[in-house]
């Protein structure tokens, strides 16, 4: 029995590779697929039989190890990545430090944007893109069934014009700003317009109304998407952005990566959630009370969509800040009553708060925008975390979000099936 760990007060020390895999808690074999990927040095043994690992080496990687990987099976602990980006707590969030609701009402979402890949204010930023680059993805656009989802038009979109750039394997910082910055107006301008005489001018936010709804934009209702688009730039590693991030660990190219992001988007449980809340809105409004649809969804086994969120245990800022901008605007007043209506009657079975999906959902009904606006909202707002996310991804080292499996199936050898 050894009375430390091994390494620990012996600087310089070696490990054989038996006790390398004890420290790292994984097979002899493992520690050799670490060496294979560049996480450990190794070096032979004299006599060329077998091989030793340097014990601070050894102990890092377990450490490290520790942080970045999710804990044993049925031990509840979860997937932990170190990020600069985006802090939870409290019932807030910040965007590098500085609080996203107040970002979001003193700054466009263009500037928001900028704030989370480099750190730095860039006051006036504006996207635009080229050309040629939006002339590829609308073509690709056009060519999908008149059915098609906003998020598969969107997906298609990024690839198509992954495809007409030849330098999107640069993925140095300032080759993916650039990407960046003509990306996200790309996917906006592919879409096509809800109404003929819509033209492509202005702010991002002008040219994506004139994607979502048939009526013509006033100051206020602009100003009300901007802000959406700045809230949901980014919410620490949902789901989608830990899919940007496997990407961008495996070094795909920004294109590829968001496309990552826009293929987990579309769930009923993440970027499609507020159209779930948006055709309940449609429907308390036609009842003219929530307690009938409320009922029709218990019913059915369904959760209510539009309430509570794990990460708030209070008020999601989102809504909030939403909620407080839809209150100015005079039309959203009959959906935002209807909300309302849904909130309280639900609080007689499990009392939630709003979260921003339902609070989103009353945008875009009282917009005039059809149900599937919310997922087109959101999946153009987190765009831009997702691009903060791949390019901190890119200066982490390669292949780092890889766990292991837990095999728990029939154990080896079993006879060749008949």
């Amino acid at each position: 029995m050894r009375d430390q760990e091994p390494g620990h007060g012996h600087p310089g020390r070696r490990l054989t590779t038996k006790e390398a895999a004890e420290v790292l808690g994984v097979k002899p074999e493992t520690v050799y697929a670490y060496v294979s990927r560049g996480q450990l040095s190794s070096r032979r043994t004299p006599g060329g039989r077998g091989s030793t690992f340097d014990a601070e080496e050894v102990e890092a990687l377990a450490r490290r190890n520790r942080r970045e990987t999710p804990g044993t099976p049925g031990s509840g602990t979860e997937l932990a990545v170190r990020t600069r980006i985006t802090l939870i707590e409290q019932d807030r969030y910040y965007f590098r430090g500085v609080d996203a609701t107040e970002l979001a009402a003193h700054h466009s979402y263009e500037e928001i944007a900028e704030w989370l890949w480099t750190e730095q204010p860039r006051p006036g930023a504006s996207f635009t893109a080229p050309e040629a680059s939006v002339a590829v993805a609308r073509r690709a656009v056009r060519a999908l069934p008149e059915h098609t989802g906003p998020t598969d038009r969107l997906r298609v979109a990024a690839i198509a014009a992954a495809a007409a750039d030849p330098l999107r394997f640069d993925l140095s910082e300032e080759a993916v700003l650039g990407t960046a910055r003509v990306l996200i107006p790309t996917l906006v301008t592919a879409l096509p317009t809800a109404y003929p005489t819509h033209r492509d001018e202005g702010p991002l936010a002008q040219r994506l109304w004139g994607r979502l709804s048939v009526r013509e934009p006033d100051e206020a209702s602009l100003r009300v998407l901007d802000t959406v688009l700045g809230l949901l730039a980014d919410h620490d590693l949902a789901a989608s952005t830990l899919a940007v991030r496997v990407a961008a660990s495996a070094r795909a190219h920004a294109y590829a990566a968001v496309s990552a992001g826009l293929g987990v988007i579309e769930g009923p449980l993440h970027g499609a959630a507020s159209g779930l809340a948006h055709r309940m809105l449609l429907d308390v409004l036609d009842e003219g009370s929530a307690a009938p649809v409320i009922a029709e969804e218990l019913r059915a086994g369904r959760r209510v969509p539009g309430l509570g969120h794990r990460l708030y245990p209070g008020e999601d800022p989102r809504a909030r800040a939403l909620f407080a901008l839809l209150e100015q605007i005079p039309r959203a007043e009959p959906a935002l009553l209807a909300a309302r209506d849904i909130v309280a009657t639900t609080a007689r079975h499990t009392p939630l708060h709003a979260n921003v999906d339902l609070a989103l959902a009353v945008f875009t009904v009282s917009s005039g925008m059809p149900a599937t606006a919310g997922e087109t909202i959101f999946a153009v707002a987190r765009t831009a975390g997702w691009i903060a996310h791949a390019l901190e991804e890119y200066g982490e080292r390669p292949l780092r979000m890889r766990p292991s499996g837990h095999y728990v199936g029939p154990r080896p050898p079993r006879a060749l099936p008949e």
